[in-house]
Parts: structure tokens; C-alpha cells; sequence
């Protein structure tokens, strides 16, 4: 008895301590939120989560609930509870989503009880998702792993025999379905039939807008997209299709600005920054594109792409010292990857460091031997060592895999 008791008195001690941290936490993160975005805080509560820090991720998102009360905050920090197990604070956060945007926090608590196993709730909170302008479809609902626990229950199947979604909203499912199998024939076919019959319908000049893409018909695809956004000028759906858009029709300036309307409208997806970095480089603006990548790399540190970006970024704009930072770093952390070899080989070979870039691609021809232009680029730098039987192989070896330019390189040196 006397044993049950400390017990008892050891778990409260450690609970207690557990929020003591918890507030301590807060405090020294609060510190560093000053000039944070919402969208800053968004972000990193996700990577912070996908990292497995749900903790550091929940205290963050608490101290970004002072300056940035919204539904969405609250749902980013519910998430962080439910992946640190802690599942009766995340459904204090989806009430209180509710209480700032009726509706939005009804999808996760259905998520919740299901995980749960209580179907009753669950189907009941999803209801009143679907009844709301948060309604998600169909295809993402039976795709999504929380629902598993109750996928067999009778309240579960009974909520699928109704008719919860009309024919235009599954007419425009089938279309994107058939947009993401490659059939535009059969998509354009099922748009032209509901679009006679729909045709003020906003989810259908979408349907529209994402077949003019496919089909590469961007002027069509940037006029439906400007009207839509005209009515819902901050619809995250909208403006993404609408930076793909500019960014394939050849104005990286416009997706640009785009991706900054998505990170400004308080998105939480990081790989906007990447996006927006790539945008930035083709308009020649290194110096934001590497600060992009710079933002992307504390959110996701040791990132291979991001690493390799932040090197390529960091030689385009002269600073060879710091891009060989980046592809060393990048080769520590991934000492298996072709790919971060020859990034560091390429900054050698510019800097005309030949022994470093001669090891750097052999190490890389070793892991991945079909590369034409790192046999060239080795062979160029045989050359500049004196190695002219090796720099020979080398550039026979680009020709044979076929590089071109190796043919210039062969007459010049190896026929004799």
C-alpha cells in the first residue's frame, strides 16, 4: 500500500514537471518569435513535427497563439499534440478552432475519436465537416490512415451509403483522377459535359484550369485562374496552379510573387520556399534564392537538395569558399550519393583545384559510372595536372556515354 502511494506521488511529481518544462520551453522560445510571420511559426511547428520534436513543436505554436490566435495555428498545434500522443489537448485545440472559424476543427476531432475507436463520434464530427465549407473529398477522407480504426464499424459504413457528395462535386473528381493518370481526353470529355450543366460552378472553372495546364494551353489556364482568384483572392489551391503556371509558361518573375501571395496568406508548407528559391535563380536573384534555401535549411537541417542548392547558390553568386561549406557538409551527411561528390568536384574544378576535383569524381564515377559530363570535367582536369594518358581515358569514356564535346577534347590530345 505504502509502495502504491510513493508511486502514485512519483507519477504526479513527474507530470508536474513535465509542464514546468513544457512552460520553460515556451519562455525561451517566445525570446526568438519577435519578427516571426505566421507563416514562419506554421512551418516550422510542421517540420519541427515531421522531425519527431512534437514537443519543441507544441510550444512553439503556443507562443505563436499570442500574437496569431487563428483557426489555423490552433489546428498546426493540434497536430503537434496528436504526434506527441497527447490526444485530450489537441481536441481542446480543434474546439477552439471551432469557436474562431465554425467548422474547421470538425475533420480533425472525427480524426481523433477515430483513432480512438469510438465510430459514433467520429462519424458525428465528420458530418458536421462535411456540412461545412472545410468539406474534404472523398478520395482524401478514405485515404487518410486515422479512419482505419473504424473502417469496418456499421456507424462508418452507414455514413457511406448516403449521398454526402453531389454529381458535380464527383464529376470533378473523376476529372482530376483522370488528370493524374494522364487522360486529358477523358478529362476534357467529363468537364465539357458538366460545365453545360454547371456552368457558374467555381470547383468546375478549376477542373477547367488544371486541364489547360495539362494540355499546356497556359494563357487559358492563367485567364480562368485570374477570374477565380478575383472572387477568393487568397485560395491556397488557386494560387498554387497559378504559380505552376507562370513558372511553366516562362515567367519565373510572376510565380515568384505568387509563392510570396502563399507564404504571406500564412501557409505552412515549406516547400514553398524551395519553390519560390528556384523562381528567384532564374531571374538571376541569387541572393534571395539563397535565402530561401538558408530559411528551408533551418527548418530541415542536412536537407540533401537543399544543401546541394545552398552550394550551387552560394558559387553562382562568386562565394566558391561557402559553396564548398554547403558540398562538404552535404558529403558528411551523405557519403553514398553520387551527387554530392560531383557538386563538390564542380566547385574544385571551377576553382581549378585539379587533384581535389580528380578525387571528388572518381569517388562520384565509382558510385554512379554513367555520367558523360563528370568523365569530361575529370578528364579536363587529368589535363590540367599532366595526366594526359588518364585525361585520354577519361574523355573516351564521356564520348562513349555520349558527350559531344569530348570528341574536340580527343582530337586535341589523344590522336596522335
Amino acid at each position: 500500500m505504502q509502495r502504491s502511494h510513493h508511486l502514485s506521488i512519483n507519477l504526479t511529481d513527474m507530470m508536474k514537471m513535465k509542464r514546468i518544462l513544457f512552460f520553460i520551453l515556451i519562455s525561451f522560445i517566445a525570446a526568438g518569435l519577435y519578427g516571426q510571420t505566421k507563416s514562419d511559426f506554421l512551418m516550422k511547428g510542421r517540420a519541427l513535427v515531421e522531425r519527431g520534436r512534437a514537443d519543441e513543436a507544441s510550444a512553439l505554436l503556443s507562443g505563436a497563439l499570442e500574437n496569431y490566435p487563428d483557426e489555423d495555428v490552433f489546428l498546426r498545434r493540434a497536430e503537434a499534440f496528436i504526434a506527441g500522443g497527447d490526444y485530450s489537448s489537441a481536441i481542446g485545440d480543434y474546439n477552439s478552432a471551432n469557436r474562431v472559424a465554425p467548422g474547421s476543427g470538425e475533420y480533425g476531432l472525427a480524426r481523433i475519436y477515430a483513432l480512438r475507436g469510438d465510430a459514433a463520434t467520429a462519424v458525428y464530427h465528420l458530418e458536421m465537416s462535411l456540412g461545412s465549407k472545410y468539406r474534404k473529398s472523398e478520395k482524401e477522407i478514405m485515404l487518410d490512415p486515422s479512419f482505419a480504426p473504424v473502417e469496418n464499424r456499421p456507424e462508418w459504413r452507414q455514413l457511406w451509403r448516403k449521398d454526402i457528395y453531389t454529381s458535380v462535386e464527383k464529376g470533378i473528381a473523376e476529372i482530376e483522377y483522370s488528370l493524374s493518370t494522364g487522360s486529358i481526353p477523358d478529362a476534357k470529355s467529363l468537364y465539357t459535359d458538366l460545365r453545360a450543366a454547371y456552368p457558374d460552378n467555381d470547383g468546375l472553372a478549376y477542373a477547367g484550369a488544371a486541364i489547360s495546364f495539362a494540355e499546356k494551353k497556359y494563357p487559358e489556364s492563367f485567364k480562368a485562374l485570374e477570374a477565380l482568384l478575383t472572387d477568393d483572392p487568397d485560395n491556397k489551391k488557386y494560387l498554387m496552379l497559378l504559380a505552376r503556371t507562370q513558372e511553366a509558361s516562362g515567367n519565373p518573375a510572376g510565380a515568384s510573387t505568387t509563392y510570396t501571395r502563399l507564404i504571406n496568406s500564412g501557409s505552412d508548407d515549406p516547400e514553398l520556399l524551395m519553390l519560390r528559391s528556384e523562381c528567384f535563380r532564374k531571374t538571376g536573384e541569387t541572393d534571395k534564392a539563397l535565402g530561401d534555401v538558408v530559411k528551408y535549411l533551418d527548418l530541415y537541417p542536412g536537407d540533401r537538395k537543399a544543401l546541394s542548392n545552398a552550394g550551387k547558390l552560394a558559387a553562382a553568386s562568386g562565394d566558391n569558399l561557402q559553396a564548398l561549406k554547403y558540398f562538404s557538409e552535404n558529403l558528411k551527411l551523405h557519403p553514398n550519393d553520387a551527387e554530392c561528390y560531383v557538386d563538390r568536384a564542380n566547385s574544385y574544378f571551377v576553382s581549378r583545384s585539379w587533384d581535389f576535383a580528380i578525387k571528388d569524381y572518381s569517388m562520384a564515377l565509382d558510385l554512379q559510372p554513367q555520367n558523360p559530363d563528370a568523365w569530361l570535367n575529370m578528364g579536363i582536369a587529368q589535363l590540367g595536372m599532366g595526366n594526359r594518358d588518364d585525361a585520354c581515358f577519361d574523355f573516351r569514356k564521356a564520348f562513349g556515354q555520349g558527350n559531344k564535346k569530348a570528341a574536340e577534347y580527343l582530337s586535341k590530345n589523344c590522336i596522335r
